[in-house]
């Protein structure tokens, strides 16, 4: 019969503090903001299972015991961290939408918006895995991503009918947006000098004007 294997100490503290209540008054809410900005960058940059509460608490020149008041694990705070990315691309993809004058300029101001929104507060937290989650937590994640691709695509299907870009197959070429991004989200903050402009117009290059219609000689 096989030894049955010892949890580890930091599955043990993980698991006292899971019962324990978040800190929810007003004057946490900036904290946990704050705690979630930092514990992307931590993540996106050495991944989920190698980003450790006691990384994020040091960034953040806090106890470990004090990060585990305002989440109880790694694993809620990386749930927060996915709650916050998805409402920002929410938000930006809604900003977009109600301003853009056709698909293509749709999806310009979205990429634009979404460079300035990392610029000021932060990346997104890469949603290319969430596997780590709880099954009800993917679920929830895994809905709410295939409705913000099913917006997305709506540009690119807008842009198709109303001649702004070419014809192509907009499901693919959402996916390969998504791509981009999500790994700028990784890449860009581990690099200096980079502004959105610049990034516009390596885009611009790489994808958007190859999409754009141009008019008929």
């Amino acid at each position: 019969m096989k030894k049955q294997q010892q949890p580890t100490a930091g599955v043990e503290r993980e698991r006292a503090n899971s019962d324990k209540p978040m800190a929810k008054s007003t004057k946490s809410t900036r904290k946990r903001a704050e705690i979630v900005r930092v514990a992307i960058e931590i993540i996106n940059r050495k991944s989920y299972a190698l980003a450790t509460m006691t990384d994020i608490a040091a960034e953040l020149g806090l106890r470990d015991a004090t990060l585990y008041y305002y989440y109880p694990s790694k694993q809620a705070l990386a749930y927060a961290c996915h709650v916050n990315s998805l409402e920002r691309f929410e938000r930006l993809l809604d900003e977009a939408d109600h301003s853009g004058a056709n698909g293509l300029d749709k999806l310009r101001r979205f990429i634009r918006g979404l460079l300035i929104d990392g610029e000021r507060h932060g990346p997104q937290l890469y949603f290319g895995d969430y596997s780590y989650l709880e099954a009800a937590e993917r679920a929830q994640v895994d809905a709410w991503v295939t409705r913000l691709e099913a917006v997305l695509q709506g540009f690119l299907d807008e842009g198709v009918a109303d001649s702004s870009m070419v014809p192509c197959d907009t499901r693919l070429v959402v996916q390969l947006i998504l791509g981009m991004l999500i790994w700028l989200s990784k890449w860009v903050p581990t690099i200096e000098d980079v502004t959105v402009d610049s990034l516009m117009q390596a885009i611009g290059i790489a994808s958007l004007n190859g999409l754009e219609r141009k008019p008929e000689p």
